[in-house]
């Protein structure tokens, strides 16, 4: 029991001996806390003596840079930002028609409305069809409509050979137009268009008020048919009972009758052709006949080809006028 007691009083008596971990830790702490008093403490100046030295080029951009190039280089980067994701995302031309109907409104209150639009030369074209095309609408205002831009959109239009714009301030504006005519029909493909007589394309379809045009056929015929029509012309004994004229290779023409009967062409001296078929209808009756063509290619010969009824209707008239051979002869 004793030795029990004297083992308790010994580790009593040693206590304060055994914890010098806990006053290093003490002392570590007390330190830290004054180190970090100094530090809080410590004058600015002070502190940025003790930063360590940039590298030259930082401290010239620190040194000659504006005091306000960062909130600057911030707000251009924003605004890059926006211009990036209006146009990535495909508002551009949102965008620039607002602005544009924003100026043009502040200019019509200021007194530059259209208030009137004289258009001179229009035959096909409406008069709103042509604003349409020209870009005039009723926002427009005249300080800020470029006529050169109308024009160049109105000239675009294949119906539309010559325009003039003209503004005359503060509210009219004219435009002087030039139309291109209806000429001819043109079939290629199957498909057949209204074309002028420079082989611009008018109408892609048939408008019902066309169908009276001649019909040219083929490829490169729409450049070629103004003047293979006037020639036609001039053989109005051919011209009447002409239904197309079909240009074959790009090298020449054949025409097709309302008969159906296929007149073949040759490639040079095309007028004295028509002539001379001209002169057979007349005297011969040829497009009253029962053929199915004629053949003109060769220079020296005219070659008509008779349909099959016509043909076995000569070759027996042929043998009957045949003479019979006599009693005896071999």
């Amino acid at each position: 029991m004793d030795g029990a007691g004297r083992l308790a009083r010994s580790a009593r008596s040693l206590g304060p001996e055994a914890d010098p971990k806990a006053t290093d830790l003490k002392a570590a702490a007390i330190g830290a806390v004054v180190l970090l008093r100094e530090q809080l403490c410590r004058p600015r100046a002070q502190l940025t003596l003790d930063r360590t030295p940039s590298h030259r080029w930082i401290a010239l951009v620190e040194r000659y840079l504006p005091a306000r190039a960062g909130i600057a280089a911030t707000v251009l980067m924003l605004l890059g930002s926006a211009a990036f994701g209006v146009v990535k995302g495909g508002h551009l031309e949102e965008l620039s028609r607002a602005a544009s109907d924003t100026r043009n409104a502040i200019a019509n209150s200021a007194g530059f409305r259209i208030a009137s639009v004289a258009i001179n030369g229009r035959k096909q074209l409406s008069q709103d069809e042509i604003l349409a095309i020209g870009g005039v609408n009723g926002h427009s205002s005249l300080l800020f409509l470029d006529a050169a831009t109308v024009r160049e959109r109105l000239k675009a239009n294949p119906w539309i050979a010559e325009a003039t714009v003209l503004k005359f301030y503060p509210g009219q504006l004219q435009i002087d137009i030039v139309e291109r005519s209806a000429f001819a029909l043109w079939q290629r493909d199957g498909r057949i268009s209204v074309i002028s007589d420079d082989g611009a394309v008018l109408e892609p379809y048939l408008p019902q008020r066309f169908v009276s045009l001649p019909l040219v056929v083929g490829k490169g015929a729409e450049t070629h048919a103004r003047d293979f029509l006037a020639l036609l012309a001039r053989y109005p004994q051919v011209n009447s009972v002409t239904r197309a004229a079909v240009f074959v290779g790009e090298r020449r023409w054949n025409l097709r009758l309302k008969d159906g009967v296929d007149v073949r062409l040759p490639e040079n001296d095309v007028d004295n052709a028509l002539a001379e078929l001209s002169k057979l209808d007349k005297e011969e009756k040829l497009f009253s006949r029962d053929i199915v063509a004629v053949d003109m290619r060769l220079p020296d010969r005219l070659t008509v080809q008779l349909s099959d009824d016509a043909a076995k209707a000569h070759e027996e008239l042929f043998k009957e006028k045949k003479p019979k051979k006599k009693a005896g002869e071999a």
